[in-house]
């Protein structure tokens, strides 16, 4: 009895400890000012290290952590593929997003996209696109918060898991309307140290059960997957047809791009205040995430090693079990199900999902407080204190939202709610993005070319894909009307987004020619109104004396 009792009051405790301690950073990160500024871009005042761990948390998301330890332990070299893509993805972040998208008082990419393009078909249509990425992200890490916590406390069935959904739902929305962009980047700070920390302590258990020698443990790996030392060469996922190779590429694509432009991990650059600061911070979330990465390979490779990939494969044949099940392997206590290492290492990725899914919650909200209402919607009677109570409205609103969706598909494939998240990032978001911030020749018909159309292939390759109908695994596996041959379609769809960007651009409007006249009073205050700065320039200060009637001193 005391036994079971015990691992459970450990659970209860750390989770408790873990919500103090983050309320407590969320109070401390609260502003007693009426600025929206300083809860959409609250996180100006870190410095880059710990900017880079904030990236790195909002970049790693228990769903990650979960499939990417599965893939390696049912699929082998495969997983280490995806690990590998996860690194490439956020080094692409580095070196092509961190210049473009830091500083001058932008909020949002509404604010990034309407610099260089017509303002309201900007606002609109990135908002639109952050709520269609972020919303089936965020209710895949709901789902996976749920489970985790009623299996954490020990309570099963379908009402536990209701009851955990909607407890961490409620968290979530509590973190991001107190704390707003520098609460939650506490949070992901604090996450990032503790995921990592699991996983070191995960892989020393899983290498010394080796005698320290990793050939050994990858050895062991090969013989208990079933296929010997094929499993560490590519094909053990899809097959080694010409659509099993395929579909891997479309995979390693659609991550390398697709999670680099995610708009909760894109608005961490906003408050950086130049391009040096903002490469500094994301060079510490890039030796962060290769280092997880890195973890995550031995734990995988662990898991098929001590479990063994049957094993595995009857407990879940997506693999997203195994991190759990190498845990239970792992402890001596393991037949109890309340084992020590297993509370530890479940009380961790809970803690991994409610910093997701706070920093998903902001950046939607932010979407829709500051590009819909306060730029289009109601632009002269918004002031700054009823656009903060918008802001922390709208972080209700999409956790309401949010939390009912998790509900519904609470027994669904999510894998497919993945798969369409990192799609659409990286076939609609992402165009627009680089050929809105590094072409001039971009205009609002090629942005809305490139948004709606690379979001509705998209849809339309997903949906009649082997995900949805037509294989043992899709969401409907008894009936068959996909005639997509990708499960993930991202190979095809990427290209055609900027495609879509380009040809909309060429067949559109042109670009209006820039005004070589000197700017009027107006658009000189719209300038300095846009960008939150005063141009202390001396054509500034002419202008400046003019608009008050007098000269210069």
């Amino acid at each position: 009895m005391s036994g079971e009792f015990e691992p459970r009051t450990l659970a209860f405790v750390l989770f408790a400890c873990f919500i103090a301690v983050s309320f407590l950073l969320c109070i401390l990160a609260a502003t007693d000012s009426d600025d929206p500024s300083e809860f959409y871009v609250g996180t100006g005042a870190l410095g880059p290290m710990q900017n880079g761990l904030a990236i790195a948390g909002d970049y790693i998301s228990a769903a990650t952590v979960l499939s990417t330890t599965g893939t390696i332990a049912i699929a082998g070299f495969d997983g280490v593929l995806v690990t590998m893509s996860t690194v490439v993805s956020i080094l692409v972040f580095l070196l092509v997003m961190a210049g473009p998208l830091c500083g001058r008082g932008r909020y949002t990419l509404g604010d990034v996209l309407s610099e260089r393009l017509s303002e309201r078909p900007a606002r609109i249509g990135t908002a639109v696109l952050v709520l269609v990425v972020t919303m089936p992200l965020l209710t895949v890490q709901l789902n996976g918060a749920g489970d985790m916590m009623s299996l954490l406390i020990g309570i099963p069935g379908s009402a536990s898991v209701t009851g955990c959904t909607v407890f961490i739902g409620s968290l979530m929305v509590c973190y991001a309307a107190l704390g707003g962009m520098k609460g939650t980047g506490f949070i992901q700070i604090l996450k990032t140290v503790i995921l990592l920390g699991a996983f070191i302590l995960l892989a020393v258990l899983v290498v010394k059960r080796f005698d320290w020698n990793p050939a050994s443990l990858f050895g062991a790996a090969a013989d208990k997957s079933g296929y010997g030392d094929a499993f560490w060469e590519s094909g053990r996922q899809f097959g080694d047809s010409a659509t099993g190779k395929l579909e891997v590429i479309s995979i390693q694509l659609t991550l390398a791009v697709g999670a680099a432009c995610l708009p909760h991990i894109t608005m961490r650059l906003h408050p950086i205040r130049s391009a040096r600061a903002a490469r500094a911070a994301t060079t510490w979330a890039v030796g962060a995430v290769a280092v997880l990465g890195g973890l995550i390979v031995i734990v995988g490779a662990g898991a098929t090693a001590i479990v063994g990939t049957p094993a595995l494969r009857a407990a879940d044949p997506t693999g997203t079990d195994s991190l759990l099940l190498l845990t239970r392997a792992l402890d001596p206590d393991a037949a109890a199900h309340r084992s020590l290492l297993f509370t530890l290492i479940a009380c961790a990725v809970v803690v991994t999902t409610l910093a997701a899914v706070a920093g998903l919650t902001l950046a939607a909200a932010a979407s829709l407080a500051h590009d819909v209402l306060a730029k289009v919607v109601l632009p002269e009677r918004l002031s700054p204190v009823r656009e903060l109570a918008a802001a922390r409205a709208a972080v209700a609103c999409v956790g309401v939202v949010a939390v009912a969706l998790a509900l519904v598909t609470q027994h669904g494939n999510r894998q497919v709610l993945i798969s369409f998240t990192f799609t659409a990032a990286a076939s609609a978001l992402l165009p627009v993005l680089l050929y809105g911030t590094l072409w001039r020749g971009f205009t609002a018909t090629g942005m809305r070319w490139a948004m709606y159309g690379g979001l509705g292939l998209t849809l339309v390759t997903i949906v009649f894909s082997p995900a949805i109908s037509g294989d043992a695994l899709a969401v409907f596996p008894d009936r068959d009307f996909h005639w997509f041959p990708l499960r993930n379609p991202g190979l095809i769809t990427i290209p055609a987004g900027f495609l879509m960007g380009w040809a909309g651009s060429r067949l559109g409007e042109r670009p209006r020619p820039e005004d070589p006249s000197p700017p009027t009073p107006q658009s000189e205050d719209a300038r300095i109104s846009r960008h939150g700065r005063t141009d202390r320039s001396a054509p500034g200060r002419v202008r400046a004396a003019r608009r008050e009637g007098g000269g210069l001193a």
